[in-house]
């Protein structure tokens, strides 16, 4: 009996000289179905940023557009952050009112979505989708026919004399509508699917507790959408702060944002890959820095 009891003791888990645990089956799969997708964002993510890095760091050949010395140049971040400072700050202020404009728009709708629209609620769904099957350029295109000077929104503002300039496009409000209307989807998605998740009975709660409707939306409704807000707003400001597109079609040189720099270093001005490959690191970092600043303030965990 104190033979079978030492023996139980000696194969008991966590005991001193026990097995160690082996690897179940399941989890070798489970790391061989992440094999494909970290190869992916290896080869297609990893890799051209690195060589993208090594790039803006290029220093260009005299005499030889086009051609670069392999060396560690850092002058064209201070290049970068010097020259074209007024374009950085022009997309960070545009990303921002379009990401306010949003969120101001696409609130309500989603609380209407969520809450409001009963059997229409698949309808407005699919009016929020589907701009997603037309070209993002198309679309562009179509703001400018309908912000046109002759356009009906121009003319109407130029009759009632609330127009100072007389037009609409080529001015950075051309540019702003344009950045809103294009990201709007991904503001609203977001917060209808917090809203949609979150308990009615909590927001019920409050009425019970003979809070008004305002300050049931403020202390129990809005603090519960909290996550899809974080999220939409995340998803709206980091594209349109790189965006190109509405800037170079709605827009004028005034106008002009990074991403507008950075294609035309890219593609038009020869020996300006260097440059190029700068400004696009130095956006990714202020939009990383700003990033973190504000999850660390409104992030979730601070919210529920």
């Amino acid at each position: 009996m104190s033979a079978l009891a030492h023996v139980g003791a000696g194969t008991a888990p966590g005991a001193p000289g026990a097995a160690a645990p082996q690897p179940t089956r399941k989890s070798k799969l489970a790391y061989l179905l992440l094999l494909p997708g970290a190869v992916w964002l290896l080869v297609f993510f990893v890799i051209p940023l690195v060589q993208l890095f090594t790039v803006s760091l290029q220093s260009q050949f005299p005499g030889y557009p086009g051609y670069y010395y392999r060396d560690v140049n850092v002058g064209n971040y201070w290049r970068a952050l010097t020259e074209f400072a007024p374009h950085f700050g022009r997309s960070l202020l545009f990303a921002g009112l379009a990401t306010f404009f949003a969120f101001c728009l696409a609130y309500p709708l989603a609380y209407a979505m969520a809450f409001k629209a009963g059997r229409w609620r698949g309808v407005m769904m699919i009016l929020v989708i589907a701009p997603f099957f037309t070209s993002f350029i198309l679309r562009t295109v179509a703001w400018r026919q309908i912000l046109a000077d002759e356009g009906p929104i121009a003319s109407t503002l130029n009759a009632l004399h609330l127009l100072p300039g007389g037009r609409i496009t080529e001015t950075w409000i051309a540019v702003v509508a344009g950045l809103t209307y294009n990201f709007l989807p991904f503001m609203v998605l977001p917060i209808y699917a917090s809203l949609e998740r979150a308990d009615h009975r909590v927001i019920e709660a409050g009425g019970d507790l003979y809070a008004n409707g305002f300050t049931t939306f403020r202390t129990v409704t809005l603090p519960m959408s909290m996550p899809g807000v974080l999220a939409g707003t995340l998803l709206t400001f980091i594209p349109a702060a790189g965006d190109y597109v509405n800037a170079e079609l709605l827009g004028s040189d005034g106008t002009k944002m990074i991403g507008n720099v950075i294609e035309s270093q890219f593609f038009k001005v020869l020996g300006g890959f260097p440059i190029a490959a700068a400004l696009s690191f130095t956006l990714m970092a202020l939009i990383l820095a700003l990033v973190f600043v504000y999850v660390r303030k409104f992030g979730t965990e601070e919210l529920l």
